[in-house]
């Protein structure tokens, strides 16, 4: 199987071990989600790799749905709630940032 540039390339930036958010980043879609839900923390606490659903931050479906629609405001792209990736993009805050910087 042959493999082209582009493949290849895809296949990086999509790779959820991927690296694309700056910590500055990160910090900043902290803020967001501790402003946007009123959260009871600081921003600082938030762990970039814990989950955020359940389990975790503890976050519930309407929680992710103020978080995408933050995000969407703020970033000038729009999360959609049938796009088959939201499980990973929403799984911690290091994914949604990773996928912000993809797509801003």
């Amino acid at each position: 199987m042959r493999w082209h540039f582009s493949q290849i390339l895809f296949t990086t930036m999509t790779d959820s071990h991927t690296q694309l958010a700056d910590d500055a980043l990160i910090q900043d879609l902290a803020e967001l989600m501790v402003t946007s839900l009123n959260l009871d923390m600081s921003a600082a606490d938030i762990n970039p790799d814990e989950k955020l659903y359940g389990d975790g931050l503890g976050l519930d479906s309407i929680d992710i749905l103020e978080i995408a629609l933050a995000v969407s405001k703020k970033y000038g792209f729009q999360l959609k709630a049938d796009d088959d990736n939201n499980a990973r993009i929403f799984s911690s805050l290091r994914h949604l940032a990773n996928h912000v910087a993809q797509h801003r």
